[in-house]
């Protein structure tokens, strides 16, 4: 398991982030699974930082959002990301597929609602819209019933 499938996405983001920032002062291989290295803090703190690739979840950091608690944070991402350079593209790759998978799944769960609608009946249809306005926010029956409804 890598380290960014266990890391939370903000952590992954921001870690990516400190990583095109140079943010990560140093490192030392310990051995073929782990590492230790120095994170340059937003505040210009530095933070002692461990990676264990083996078992990510042993990996630790001092920063205030890390320090004694079992998280993931940007530094180890960072760290991660400075060992392992091609990662960063195969992350930014997989995010780029999910995105397309989102955006396909999308088009065709919406292309799905449009044909079901469109097999409703005019009372079905009634009794759907009813539905949803007694279901959605406050903000969507407000905007139905001052933009279609008052102003017809």
């Amino acid at each position: 398991m890598k380290v960014i499938n266990i890391a939370s996405g903000n952590s992954t983001w921001r870690g990516l982030e400190s990583y095109k920032e140079k943010r990560i002062l140093s490192y030392n291989k310990i051995d073929e699974f782990r590492y230790w290295g120095k994170a340059k803090g937003n505040h210009n703190d530095i933070y002692n930082v461990f990676l264990d690739i083996e078992h990510p979840r042993k990996s630790k950091c001092d920063c205030p959002h890390a320090k004694d608690k079992r998280i993931i944070c940007k530094h180890i991402v960072a760290l991660y990301f400075t060992i392992f350079p091609d990662e960063v593209k195969v992350f930014l790759k997989e995010v780029e597929e999910a995105q397309k998978e989102y955006e396909e799944y999308e088009k065709d769960l919406y292309n799905k609602t449009i044909n079901y609608i469109r097999t409703m009946s005019k009372s079905e249809l009634e009794e759907a819209i009813i539905d949803i306005l007694n279901a959605a926010p406050e903000w969507v029956y407000d905007r139905f019933v001052r933009n279609m409804v008052v102003d017809n």
